[in-house]
């Protein structure tokens, strides 16, 4: 069964995760994707714990469906090799610090010159102009500049770093965007696309409700805790056992559901509490009601009760229980892979399903250079070349030629 992007070939410059991400994603969908790393350690995520038998779990968790081949792109002869391998690809995805790969002869206007067709991705924390445009930009000072961070916590408090990569994944979806947008610009004739993908305005997109709040009045939105900006109840609870449970009423008809399981139906006709506008104007008022009522219910019989009346709730999972729960257990979620050195192990598998030909793990997460004698030899460079090269240090093999 074929996948979408069989056929596809793309070159991954990538490091830590915005790039590598964006890679796997294609990877996943049947791209053959080819990252190029630097001699020695490689993309930095390699030494990057946990460590299973001396290999970075981190690293196999963004770079599955790959094939490393290893380049001293200080070498004009990796450069040659790298261009040789441009004018057969279609994707050419980095996530350099902006001026770096110009200064290579690696730059957009230097490749689309090889390959008019090539759709160039950057992703980088501030984008490719700008006075920013140089400025280190890694996950946790994109969320800082972006005004993530502003909005996540407690009021009051100093804010809270979200618990997952927000800006690097963010970066990298929108780059995987741009990748898939510019390979309909070359089927429909209209050439290659180079984009640029800036963390910070990634960041900036995906906050919608926050974004939209502050231009339409100017007001600076702030830290809410559990709170939801627009709605309530919209926010965790704790209940009797300890546990939290998230409760969501996006509706007039939820809300109504939602009262009238925890017995709060009499509140129902406080003009105060009738409106998706006017509970949020009395949101005090109306948690003060709430909140005692969920807190004298354990978190699975006021769960199983609101799931029963329809209203939005899960229990707050640790990632424990999540794998363990049944319904991801059903979905398979969790897949198990063999990786050379790491033996068995399980991966999360892609989370786009398709009616038939869904992607699927095929390649596990290279070693360095376990792909350069191959890719090499596929571009038409002899063992002797191939092993030459080696010699020099332009290029990392695996393992010696046979």
């Amino acid at each position: 069964m074929s996948l979408p992007l069989e056929g596809i070939k793309v070159i991954e410059l990538g490091n830590f995760i915005a790039g590598p991400f964006c890679g796997m994603l294609l990877g996943d969908m049947g791209a053959d994707v080819i990252k190029v790393e630097r001699p020695k350690n490689g993309d930095q995520t390699r030494a990057m714990p946990p460590m299973v038998n001396g290999q970075s779990a981190s690293f196999a968790a963004l770079n599955r469906n790959k094939q490393s081949l290893v380049l001293d792109l200080k070498q004009p002869e990796a450069i040659e090799i790298l261009k040789k391998l441009v004018k057969e690809s279609d994707v050419f995805l980095e996530n350099n610090r902006p001026g770096v790969l110009e200064k290579l002869g690696l730059g957009a206007a230097d490749l689309k010159a090889i390959n008019p067709n090539i759709v160039y991705v950057s992703a980088s924390g501030f984008g490719q102009t700008g006075p920013h445009r140089k400025r280190a930009g890694v996950n946790l000072i994109v969320e800082a500049f972006s005004g993530t961070l502003s909005v996540t916590g407690a009021p009051g408090e100093m804010p809270m770093r979200p618990g997952i990569q927000t800006a690097d994944i963010f970066g990298a979806l929108f780059a995987t965007y741009a990748a898939l947008s510019g390979l309909i610009s070359v089927l429909k004739g209209r050439g290659g696309k180079v984009a640029d993908v800036s963390l910070v305005e990634a960041s900036i997109a995906a906050a919608a409700w926050e974004t939209a709040y502050y231009l339409a009045t100017n007001d600076v939105p702030e830290r809410l805790g559990n709170q939801h900006r627009l709605n309530t109840p919209y926010q965790l609870f704790e209940t009797i056992d300890k546990e939290y449970l998230a409760i969501g009423t996006p509706n007039d008809e939820l809300f109504k559901r939602f009262m009238l399981a925890l017995d709060l139906g009499d509140h129902l006709t406080d003009q105060r509490f009738s409106s998706y506008v006017l509970r949020k104007q009395n949101e005090a008022h109306l948690l003060a009601i709430v909140e005692p009522a969920v807190s004298q219910r354990s978190s699975h019989e006021l769960e199983a009760l609101l799931m029963q009346a329809g209203v939005p709730c899960s229990r707050m999972h640790n990632i424990k229980e999540v794998f363990e729960d049944p319904h991801i257990i059903d979905r398979k979620v969790a897949v198990d892979i063999e990786h050379p050195v790491m033996g068995k192990m399980k991966a999360v598998r892609n989370p786009v399903l398709f009616e038939e030909g869904s992607p699927t793990i095929r390649l596990h997460a290279p070693s360095l250079g376990e792909h350069s004698a191959q890719i090499l030899q596929g571009l038409g460079y002899t063992p002797e070349q191939i092993q030459s090269y080696a010699d020099q240090g332009v290029v990392l093999l695996h393992k010696p030629i046979n």
